[in-house]
Protein backbone atom coordinates (compact mmCIF):
# COMPACT_ATOMS: atom_id res chain seq x y z
CA UNK A 1 0.00 0.00 0.00
CA UNK A 2 1.45 3.76 -0.83
CA UNK A 3 2.21 6.18 1.97
CA UNK A 4 1.17 9.62 1.78
CA UNK A 5 1.51 12.98 4.12
CA UNK A 6 -1.29 14.37 5.76
CA UNK A 7 -1.76 17.37 8.25
CA UNK A 8 -2.50 15.14 11.50
CA UNK A 9 -5.65 16.17 13.27
CA UNK A 10 -6.89 15.42 17.24
CA UNK A 11 -7.89 12.31 16.30
CA UNK A 12 -4.45 11.23 15.47
CA UNK A 13 -3.47 12.00 19.54
CA UNK A 14 -3.36 8.57 21.27
CA UNK A 15 -1.08 6.67 17.99
CA UNK A 16 1.65 10.25 18.30
CA UNK A 17 1.75 9.90 21.98
CA UNK A 18 2.84 5.67 21.02
CA UNK A 19 4.43 6.99 18.13
CA UNK A 20 6.94 8.90 20.27
CA UNK A 21 7.19 6.59 23.50
CA UNK A 22 8.17 4.51 20.79
CA UNK A 23 10.93 6.52 19.61
CA UNK A 24 11.80 7.28 22.48
CA UNK A 25 11.27 11.16 22.78
CA UNK A 26 10.72 12.78 25.93
CA UNK A 27 8.22 15.09 24.83
CA UNK A 28 5.02 16.06 26.35
CA UNK A 29 2.23 13.94 25.13
CA UNK A 30 -0.82 14.17 26.88
CA UNK A 31 -3.72 14.77 24.74
CA UNK A 32 -4.00 18.66 26.56
CA UNK A 33 -0.66 18.94 25.69
CA UNK A 34 -0.56 17.73 22.07
CA UNK A 35 -3.86 19.86 21.28
CA UNK A 36 -2.10 22.90 22.25
CA UNK A 37 1.39 22.21 20.26
CA UNK A 38 -0.51 21.00 17.10
CA UNK A 39 -3.82 22.19 17.10
CA UNK A 40 -5.16 24.83 18.91
CA UNK A 41 -5.63 28.08 16.98
CA UNK A 42 -2.80 30.65 16.33
CA UNK A 43 -3.79 33.72 14.71
CA UNK A 44 -0.36 34.50 13.03
CA UNK A 45 -0.27 31.01 11.40
CA UNK A 46 -3.28 29.67 10.10
CA UNK A 47 -1.43 26.47 8.48
CA UNK A 48 -1.28 23.19 9.51
CA UNK A 49 1.57 22.27 12.50
CA UNK A 50 1.73 19.02 12.51
CA UNK A 51 2.54 16.29 9.45
CA UNK A 52 1.83 12.57 9.47
CA UNK A 53 2.86 9.60 7.13
CA UNK A 54 0.78 7.21 6.89
CA UNK A 55 0.30 3.78 5.52
CA UNK A 56 -3.58 2.96 5.10
CA UNK A 57 -4.33 3.35 9.02
CA UNK A 58 -0.74 3.32 10.21
CA UNK A 59 0.77 6.26 10.97
CA UNK A 60 4.14 5.46 10.26
CA UNK A 61 5.98 9.36 10.79
CA UNK A 62 5.58 12.40 12.47
CA UNK A 63 7.09 16.13 12.92
CA UNK A 64 5.48 19.16 14.28
CA UNK A 65 6.61 22.48 13.07
CA UNK A 66 7.37 26.04 14.84
CA UNK A 67 7.14 28.67 12.55
CA UNK A 68 8.54 31.81 12.53
CA UNK A 69 9.56 34.96 9.94
CA UNK A 70 13.84 35.85 10.11
CA UNK A 71 14.50 39.16 9.44
CA UNK A 72 18.19 40.47 8.35
CA UNK A 73 17.37 43.95 7.19
CA UNK A 74 16.72 43.76 3.98
CA UNK A 75 14.97 40.73 4.14
CA UNK A 76 12.59 38.49 5.35
CA UNK A 77 12.65 34.98 5.35
CA UNK A 78 9.80 32.08 6.24
CA UNK A 79 11.76 29.68 8.55
CA UNK A 80 9.99 25.90 10.05
CA UNK A 81 11.85 24.16 13.15
CA UNK A 82 10.71 21.00 13.49
CA UNK A 83 9.73 19.04 16.63
CA UNK A 84 8.52 15.74 17.79
CA UNK A 85 10.28 14.21 14.87
CA UNK A 86 9.96 10.56 15.18
CA UNK A 87 9.28 7.48 12.81
CA UNK A 88 8.69 3.76 13.15
CA UNK A 89 11.63 1.92 13.59
CA UNK A 90 10.60 -0.59 11.07
CA UNK A 91 9.90 1.87 8.34
CA UNK A 92 13.00 3.03 6.86
CA UNK A 93 13.35 6.43 5.10
CA UNK A 94 9.99 7.66 6.31
CA UNK A 95 11.36 10.22 8.78
CA UNK A 96 13.67 11.02 6.13
CA UNK A 97 10.57 11.90 3.67
CA UNK A 98 8.73 13.71 5.96
CA UNK A 99 11.76 15.99 6.75
CA UNK A 100 12.03 16.81 2.98
CA UNK A 101 8.33 17.36 2.72
CA UNK A 102 8.44 20.20 5.14
CA UNK A 103 11.56 21.81 3.74
CA UNK A 104 9.56 22.46 0.51
CA UNK A 105 7.10 24.85 2.12
CA UNK A 106 9.00 27.24 3.46
CA UNK A 107 12.33 28.84 2.42
CA UNK A 108 14.70 27.45 5.86
CA UNK A 109 14.35 24.13 8.07
CA UNK A 110 16.21 25.22 11.22
CA UNK A 111 17.43 22.69 13.61
CA UNK A 112 19.14 23.40 17.18
CA UNK A 113 20.81 20.83 18.78
CA UNK A 114 19.23 17.12 18.12
CA UNK A 115 20.09 13.83 19.71
CA UNK A 116 23.20 11.96 18.75
CA UNK A 117 21.17 9.91 15.97
CA UNK A 118 19.57 13.36 14.84
CA UNK A 119 22.56 15.17 14.08
CA UNK A 120 24.46 12.39 12.29
CA UNK A 121 21.42 12.67 10.01
CA UNK A 122 20.94 16.61 9.37
CA UNK A 123 23.92 16.89 7.23
CA UNK A 124 22.74 14.40 5.00
CA UNK A 125 19.48 16.12 4.58
CA UNK A 126 21.52 19.53 3.64
CA UNK A 127 21.34 21.43 7.07
CA UNK A 128 24.89 23.40 7.43
CA UNK A 129 26.02 24.72 10.40
CA UNK A 130 25.38 28.52 11.28
CA UNK A 131 26.44 29.31 14.67
CA UNK A 132 25.78 28.00 17.67
CA UNK A 133 23.76 29.00 21.15
CA UNK A 134 24.13 28.39 24.48
CA UNK A 135 21.93 27.56 27.76
CA UNK A 136 23.27 29.94 30.93
CA UNK A 137 21.48 29.19 34.07
CA UNK A 138 21.72 31.33 37.68
CA UNK A 139 20.30 30.02 41.07
CA UNK A 140 17.42 31.60 42.50
CA UNK A 141 16.30 29.29 45.74
CA UNK A 142 19.35 26.56 45.58
CA UNK A 143 17.98 24.70 48.50
CA UNK A 144 14.83 23.34 46.02
CA UNK A 145 17.64 21.59 43.75
CA UNK A 146 17.05 18.89 46.72
CA UNK A 147 14.02 18.28 45.33
CA UNK A 148 13.17 15.21 43.90
CA UNK A 149 14.35 15.14 40.11
CA UNK A 150 15.92 13.24 37.08
CA UNK A 151 19.35 13.24 38.66
CA UNK A 152 20.67 10.69 40.66
CA UNK A 153 20.64 11.34 44.29
CA UNK A 154 24.23 11.33 44.53
CA UNK A 155 24.80 14.14 42.29
CA UNK A 156 22.40 16.63 44.84
CA UNK A 157 25.09 17.21 47.42
CA UNK A 158 27.51 18.95 44.99
CA UNK A 159 24.69 21.05 42.36
CA UNK A 160 23.46 22.37 45.84
CA UNK A 161 27.03 23.81 47.26
CA UNK A 162 27.71 24.38 43.07
CA UNK A 163 24.36 26.91 43.34
CA UNK A 164 24.67 27.95 46.84
CA UNK A 165 28.21 29.37 45.94
CA UNK A 166 26.95 30.61 43.09
CA UNK A 167 23.74 32.20 44.81
CA UNK A 168 26.78 33.90 47.52
CA UNK A 169 28.86 35.27 44.19
CA UNK A 170 26.62 36.46 41.97
CA UNK A 171 26.41 40.56 41.82
CA UNK A 172 23.68 42.56 43.61
CA UNK A 173 20.49 43.77 41.31
CA UNK A 174 20.89 47.61 39.49
CA UNK A 175 17.37 48.50 38.65
CA UNK A 176 17.08 52.20 39.85
CA UNK A 177 14.38 53.84 37.76
CA UNK A 178 13.14 50.93 36.07
CA UNK A 179 8.97 49.43 36.52
CA UNK A 180 8.10 45.97 35.76
CA UNK A 181 4.30 45.17 35.20
CA UNK A 182 2.83 41.94 34.11
CA UNK A 183 1.04 42.25 30.72
CA UNK A 184 -2.02 39.57 30.06
CA UNK A 185 -2.80 37.39 27.01
CA UNK A 186 -5.11 40.69 26.13
CA UNK A 187 -2.95 42.92 26.33
CA UNK A 188 0.02 41.90 24.33
CA UNK A 189 -0.11 44.95 22.33
CA UNK A 190 1.56 46.93 24.97
CA UNK A 191 5.07 45.65 24.67
CA UNK A 192 4.16 45.24 20.37
CA UNK A 193 6.88 48.59 19.78
CA UNK A 194 9.58 46.81 21.61
CA UNK A 195 9.57 43.38 19.20
CA UNK A 196 13.03 42.39 18.14
CA UNK A 197 14.58 44.06 15.10
CA UNK A 198 17.65 42.97 12.98
CA UNK A 199 20.95 44.96 13.47
CA UNK A 200 23.76 45.12 11.32
CA UNK A 201 25.76 41.83 12.03
CA UNK A 202 22.81 40.07 13.98
CA UNK A 203 19.13 38.71 11.94
CA UNK A 204 16.68 37.91 14.11
CA UNK A 205 13.18 35.60 14.41
CA UNK A 206 10.09 37.90 14.45
CA UNK A 207 7.81 38.26 17.41
CA UNK A 208 4.04 39.35 17.18
CA UNK A 209 1.22 39.74 19.24
CA UNK A 210 -0.49 36.49 18.39
CA UNK A 211 2.68 34.40 19.35
CA UNK A 212 2.51 35.92 22.55
CA UNK A 213 -1.56 35.27 23.06
CA UNK A 214 -0.64 31.43 21.76
CA UNK A 215 2.14 30.91 24.00
CA UNK A 216 0.10 32.18 27.39
CA UNK A 217 -2.14 29.35 26.97
CA UNK A 218 0.36 27.19 27.37
CA UNK A 219 -0.68 23.70 29.30
CA UNK A 220 2.57 22.33 29.48
CA UNK A 221 4.68 25.07 31.28
CA UNK A 222 2.72 28.27 32.02
CA UNK A 223 4.54 31.47 30.91
CA UNK A 224 3.94 35.07 31.91
CA UNK A 225 4.99 37.94 29.76
CA UNK A 226 6.52 41.26 31.40
CA UNK A 227 7.04 44.88 30.04
CA UNK A 228 9.68 46.59 30.99
CA UNK A 229 8.94 50.71 31.42
CA UNK A 230 10.85 53.54 32.40
CA UNK A 231 10.11 57.06 32.33
CA UNK A 232 7.10 56.46 31.67
CA UNK A 233 7.49 54.54 28.53
CA UNK A 234 7.44 50.68 27.35
CA UNK A 235 11.43 50.21 27.14
CA UNK A 236 11.61 46.10 26.63
CA UNK A 237 9.81 42.92 27.77
CA UNK A 238 10.91 39.44 28.99
CA UNK A 239 8.78 36.06 29.13
CA UNK A 240 8.90 33.61 32.16
CA UNK A 241 8.48 29.96 31.63
CA UNK A 242 7.65 27.96 34.22
CA UNK A 243 8.62 23.79 34.03
CA UNK A 244 8.77 21.36 37.48
CA UNK A 245 10.87 23.31 39.79
CA UNK A 246 13.06 25.54 37.41
CA UNK A 247 12.18 29.05 35.30
CA UNK A 248 12.93 29.75 31.94
CA UNK A 249 13.83 33.07 30.55
CA UNK A 250 12.22 31.98 27.39
CA UNK A 251 12.49 35.30 25.50
CA UNK A 252 13.28 39.18 25.97
CA UNK A 253 14.40 42.09 24.32
CA UNK A 254 15.45 45.92 25.20
CA UNK A 255 14.70 48.41 23.32
CA UNK A 256 18.58 49.84 23.73
CA UNK A 257 22.00 49.29 23.16
CA UNK A 258 23.43 50.29 26.12
CA UNK A 259 24.67 47.21 28.46
CA UNK A 260 23.21 48.51 31.72
CA UNK A 261 19.60 48.67 30.46
CA UNK A 262 19.86 45.06 29.34
CA UNK A 263 21.49 44.07 32.60
CA UNK A 264 18.57 45.85 34.45
CA UNK A 265 16.06 43.46 32.12
CA UNK A 266 17.85 40.41 33.44
CA UNK A 267 17.94 41.35 37.17
CA UNK A 268 14.52 41.88 36.91
CA UNK A 269 13.66 38.50 34.97
CA UNK A 270 15.77 37.01 38.21
CA UNK A 271 13.64 38.66 40.42
CA UNK A 272 10.66 37.83 38.93
CA UNK A 273 11.77 34.01 38.80
CA UNK A 274 12.28 34.44 42.57
CA UNK A 275 8.72 34.69 43.36
CA UNK A 276 7.81 31.34 42.22
CA UNK A 277 7.48 29.17 44.74
CA UNK A 278 8.75 26.06 43.25
CA UNK A 279 11.82 27.31 40.93
CA UNK A 280 15.32 26.72 41.70
CA UNK A 281 17.25 28.27 39.13
CA UNK A 282 16.23 30.48 35.58
CA UNK A 283 17.85 29.04 32.31
CA UNK A 284 18.34 31.16 29.05
CA UNK A 285 19.75 31.15 25.93
CA UNK A 286 21.98 32.95 24.26
CA UNK A 287 23.30 33.22 20.94
CA UNK A 288 24.84 36.42 20.62
CA UNK A 289 27.88 37.44 22.07
CA UNK A 290 26.10 41.07 23.45
CA UNK A 291 23.26 38.82 25.31
CA UNK A 292 26.10 36.33 26.73
CA UNK A 293 28.17 38.78 27.74
CA UNK A 294 25.10 40.47 29.65
CA UNK A 295 24.07 37.04 31.57
CA UNK A 296 27.64 36.36 32.62
CA UNK A 297 27.92 39.85 34.20
CA UNK A 298 24.44 39.19 35.80
CA UNK A 299 25.28 35.93 37.43
CA UNK A 300 24.46 33.59 35.04
CA UNK A 301 27.06 30.52 34.30
CA UNK A 302 27.40 28.94 30.69
CA UNK A 303 26.55 25.59 30.93
CA UNK A 304 25.64 23.65 27.44
CA UNK A 305 26.06 24.98 23.71
CA UNK A 306 23.59 23.35 20.94
CA UNK A 307 25.04 23.04 17.68
CA UNK A 308 22.12 25.47 15.23
CA UNK A 309 21.56 24.01 11.74
CA UNK A 310 19.99 25.54 8.46
CA UNK A 311 18.82 23.75 5.46
CA UNK A 312 17.93 26.02 2.58
CA UNK A 313 18.02 25.84 -1.40
CA UNK A 314 18.96 29.77 -1.07
CA UNK A 315 22.73 30.25 -1.71
CA UNK A 316 21.84 33.55 -0.57
CA UNK A 317 20.98 32.72 3.00
CA UNK A 318 22.19 35.42 4.88
CA UNK A 319 25.10 34.91 7.01
CA UNK A 320 25.12 36.48 9.99
CA UNK A 321 24.58 35.82 13.35
CA UNK A 322 21.07 34.23 13.75
CA UNK A 323 19.82 35.40 17.40
CA UNK A 324 17.79 32.43 19.18
CA UNK A 325 16.29 32.04 22.11
CA UNK A 326 14.11 29.54 23.85
CA UNK A 327 10.79 30.09 22.77
CA UNK A 328 12.08 29.40 19.31
CA UNK A 329 11.81 26.04 19.90
CA UNK A 330 10.20 23.49 22.09
CA UNK A 331 13.24 24.04 24.68
CA UNK A 332 10.68 26.99 26.28
CA UNK A 333 8.12 24.52 27.49
CA UNK A 334 9.27 20.80 27.26
CA UNK A 335 10.34 18.56 29.91
CA UNK A 336 10.52 14.86 31.08
CA UNK A 337 7.71 14.88 33.47
CA UNK A 338 10.32 15.48 36.87
CA UNK A 339 12.58 18.44 37.79
CA UNK A 340 16.01 18.80 36.04
CA UNK A 341 18.26 21.51 36.78
CA UNK A 342 21.39 22.51 34.75
CA UNK A 343 22.71 24.19 37.68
Amino acid sequence: MKSSIRPSTPDDAPALAALMFEAGLLSNAAPRELCWKYWQQRGDWPRPRSFVMTRGSEILAHAGVIPATCATGDRRFGIIHVIDWAARRSATGVGVTLMKYLGQSTDALLAIGGSAETLRILPHLGFRSCGSTTAFVRPVHPVRILTPSVHAAWRLPPRFLRSVLWTLNAPSPSTDGWQVRAVSSSETSAVASVFPTPTRDMAVLERNEELFRYVLTCPIAPMRLYAMEKGGRVRGYFLLAFALGQARLADCWMESEEGADWRALIHCAVREAKRDPRAAELVTWASDPALSRCLLECGFHARAAFQVQLRSADSNMPRKILRLQMLDNDAAYRHPGRSEFLA
